[in-house]
């Protein structure tokens, strides 16, 4: 659930004043007012950054005169060690927003070089932290993780080789920072961290007859909310048993079919339930959206090309993931919606 101190989605009628002081002497980028905006970028281009579906992360609260990214109960994924860890990493994230939002600074250099070798050195730590772990419970999310916090490591070295000697430079190098760290954050902590240790092991998940199948143990009592879930069951199904019988010819347009059919269907389940979650006042509606929304950058984000490449194993891969978020999802949140 959300702690109680996350900000309320502001309104289309009421929306939150603007948190960038009006007196900058440049013009901020467009992303970053789309952050303002409470809203994590889909493709956070530097020039055509636009605003993307439904679904917001409203991540941001004032203090002090300042926007800053919290760190909510949410985010928790009741592993001590590694929830500190992620507690720091959005400490480092607002010392890099402030900097950018607060007071006119002739230049950032130093700053910029503290704050990127201190998100590489903490990387390292963390990630090894992380992998270690889900090493002795043989998390089958293992592999999934490496790939994404290789990725990490590759962007972070990427922002160490930029040239920032110029201002105009800094601030576009800071600015984009802002936004890589804070769309990581949520996505990656909601989206797969959050997944960490709650699937069975390896050998265990896979040798189960059909983790496909819907069972009673899924039952939230909302008739509305376990038919929707049953038919996301159903749909992952068919794209497993279309895998384990994977047709070279015509398998690959097959499966990316169900995919997108799987993502239509997950977009409108997710609506329907949060306009049932509304209509209760259900406490929990805030940490709802925000999972929802790093699912929902999941199936948007899948890369076919990779899967185009290898696509048997790697959709193997995915759809373990899909159910096991699923199941997680449904088993340990939506579940606490009747109580």
């Amino acid at each position: 659930m959300a702690s109680g101190n996350s900000a309320p989605m502001p309104s289309s009628a009421q929306q939150m004043p603007p948190l960038v002081p009006t007196s900058f002497p440049y013009n901020f980028p467009t992303y970053i007012k789309s952050l303002i905006d409470l809203r994590i970028l889909k493709g956070y281009n530097v020039v055509t950054a636009q605003k993307h579906e439904p679904y917001h992360i409203h991540s941001i609260f004032r203090k002090d005169g300042f926007s800053v990214f919290e760190f909510t109960d949410d985010c928790k994924i009741g592993i001590e060690t590694i929830d500190q860890e992620h507690r720091h990493l959005f400490e480092i994230l607002n010392r890099a927003y402030i900097l950018i939002t607060t007071d006119y600074h002739s230049d950032y250099y130093e700053h910029l070089k503290e704050i990127i070798a201190e998100l590489d050195q903490y990387a390292e730590q963390h990630f090894a932290h992380e992998e270690a772990y889900m090493t002795q419970i043989r998390d089958p999310e293992l592999i999934l993780q490496r790939t994404q916090h290789a990725f990490f490591r590759e962007k972070i070295l990427c922002f160490e080789m930029l040239n920032i000697d110029d201002f105009q430079e800094q601030q576009q190098v800071l600015a984009d920072l802002v936004t890589f760290l804070a769309k990581w954050l949520y996505s990656h902590i909601l989206g797969s961290d959050i997944m960490i240790g709650k699937l069975p092991p390896l050998e265990e998940w896979m040798i189960k007859e059909n983790p496909c199948e819907f069972s009673d143990e899924y039952l939230t009592g909302i008739a509305l909310i376990d038919g929707e879930h049953r038919e996301l069951f159903n749909i992952v199904d068919r794209a497993n048993r279309l895998v384990k019988t994977y047709d070279a010819v015509s398998g690959y347009d097959k499966i990316v079919d169900i995919l997108l059919e799987l993502k239509a269907y997950t977009i409108e389940h997710f609506r329907d339930e949060e306009e049932y979650m509304e209509s209760i006042h259900y406490e929990g509606i805030d940490a709802q959206k925000r999972a929802h929304a790093a699912f929902i950058d999941k199936l948007e984000n899948i890369d076919y090309n990779e899967m185009d490449e290898n696509p048997q194993e790697s959709l193997q891969k995915l759809l373990e993931f899909l159910l096991g978020w699923l199941v997680n999802h449904i088993l340990y949140v939506d579940k606490k919606i009747s109580q």
